[in-house]
């Protein structure tokens, strides 16, 4: 004899039940194409970059501006909402991603002003990544300089 189920329980089942299947085949791959794209463009400004005789550490340096540059320029067009739609994890991994996480609370929030709307909203997703960041590479040069003696 089956044991009686719980209405809770049964309506947990049942709506297991009619939800819609996810395309995760599709979405891995839409992702990994659209990330593939966008590190694709970097590697290519990269690459023209050296080619003109840029020192490596600078071209890093530039390129992830560059990048991070095109992501908030197309969030503020509208347009990197789509690419995050059409390329989920691929496009918020990326630097762009950062980017896009940056912009898009600051253009959600441009209505309250630019004190106490943008300024306060810009930081608000990255903002903890910045802090965390931030704090995790001074604990690791604390911890070479007392391990080692040199910072």
């Amino acid at each position: 004899m089956a044991p009686a189920r719980t209405p809770q329980e049964a309506y947990q089942q049942t709506a297991r039940a009619m939800q819609p299947r996810r395309p995760i085949l599709k979405n891995t791959v839409l992702a990994f194409l659209v990330g593939g794209l966008i590190c694709a463009l970097a590697q290519l400004f990269l690459s023209y970059l050296l080619g003109r005789g840029v020192p490596q550490k600078e071209a890093l340096a530039v390129t992830s501006g560059f990048m991070v540059f095109w992501g908030a320029f197309l969030t503020g067009l509208g347009v990197y909402d789509n690419i995050g739609r059409v390329g989920g994890m691929g496009a918020a991994l990326p630097i762009t991603g950062f980017a896009n996480s940056m912009v898009s609370p600051a253009i959600e929030y441009k209505r309250e002003g630019y004190v106490l709307g943008v300024g306060a909203k810009l930081f608000t997703v990255a903002g903890p990544v910045i802090v965390y960041g931030l704090v995790s590479a001074v604990l690791v040069v604390l911890a070479r300089w007392l391990l080692t003696g040199r910072p």
